[in-house]
């Protein structure tokens, strides 16, 4: 009944924002978060509808960053109107085709696709500034890794770690945060994958920025590269990754001017965005009712052991996902995909 009344008030909220125009409401997607949207579709064309209802979320983030992000010359939907307060805001449209779409169905454009994302997200680093965007500090780097015990191994796994094994995994926890608050700061898309960037002219449009932070300049490029939701070959990953290089170092980003020690705080970065994601994963099945997002464990949990595996430090992690893994062999944990 309130999803009825609801939407019934979304679509009076359009009728005025249209001058009465007669058009067709179809859902348009859902994300991981409360926000829903609609598309409008009009006998001249198509308008996205944000339905992020006040007491869940907070529309001001997302005209914000919008506007920050636009300024730097990348394409995100124009806010053509908005009512904070009923959480309605109404978009262009970059239509229906994600990055992941168009990749599953015409793999040989990723090297297009990926060169059009490093080039918009080049865009937002550059525009970057201290005190635009919240900072990812340390508090809330600590909060993202700690979803891992809390929801992963305890909710998901069901296991209850010993004292020993809570103290092996505090103290991985403290090597990663050092590593990763050690980086330069950027601007921060904080989900910058194939399921937020859409095939669009110019591409990519890009959504789902209203989280965004100041924060390591690795960051996007893990989501970009290491995505939860489709696989590239690590020498492919690589060469991506030396072209990212090349094109910041030439317009004065701070990367590492090794790309041995770029490439480090890379993987170090993706150990912190994996263990968040398992976590959020299995807080979207268990808190939230979508467990769609359990298929995607295995392909994240695989990121995560080739990293351990490579530096010793990680170790003690590599050594509990081991022993977890033995302990649950038929929970979502798998190694293949």
């Amino acid at each position: 009944m309130e999803n009825l009344q609801r939407l019934q008030l979304l679509e009076s909220w359009v009728k005025t924002q249209s001058s009465g125009k007669p058009f067709t409401l179809s859902a348009a997607s859902s994300d991981a978060s409360s926000r829903r949207y609609f598309r409008a579709t009009f006998s001249d064309g198509a308008l996205i509808i944000m339905d992020a209802p006040q007491q869940y979320e907070d529309c001001a983030n997302f005209l914000s960053i919008a506007e920050t992000f636009a300024r730097s010359g990348v394409n995100v939907p124009e806010v053509l109107a908005q009512d904070p307060e009923k959480g309605f805001l109404l978009l262009t449209d970059f239509g229906d085709t994600t990055y992941l779409q168009a990749m599953t169905e015409s793999p040989e454009r990723a090297n297009h696709l990926y060169g059009e994302a490093v080039d918009a997200l080049i865009k937002i680093q550059i525009a970057s500034n201290p005190g635009v965007l919240q900072d990812y500090d340390e508090a809330l780097l600590s909060r993202e890794l700690n979803l891992f015990p809390d929801w992963y191994i305890d909710k998901h796994l069901k296991v209850v770690l010993s004292p020993e094994q809570r103290a092996d995994l505090a103290s991985v926890f403290s090597k990663i945060l050092k590593n990763n608050l050690s980086q330069s700061r950027v601007f921060v898309h904080r989900d910058y994958h194939s399921r937020n960037l859409m095939d669009t002219q110019p591409s990519p449009g890009i959504l789902d920025f209203q989280d965004a932070v100041y924060g390591p300049v690795t960051y996007d490029l893990v989501s970009l590269f290491k995505d939860a939701y489709i696989c590239w070959d690590e020498e492919r990953v690589m060469d991506w990754l030396i072209r990212y290089w090349e094109k910041a170092k030439k317009v004065d980003l701070p990367v590492s001017a090794d790309f041995a020690d770029f490439y480090r705080d890379f993987e170090w970065m993706g150990v912190q965005r994996h263990v968040k994601i398992l976590g959020i994963f299995a807080r979207l099945c268990y808190r939230d009712g979508k467990d769609g997002y359990l298929k995607n464990m295995p392909l994240v949990m695989d990121y995560l052991r080739k990293a351990c595996e490579r530096y010793r430090e990680l170790g003690p992690l590599l050594l509990l996902l081991d022993t977890l893994a033995e302990d649950k062999p038929d929970a979502t944990f798998g190694y293949s995909f």
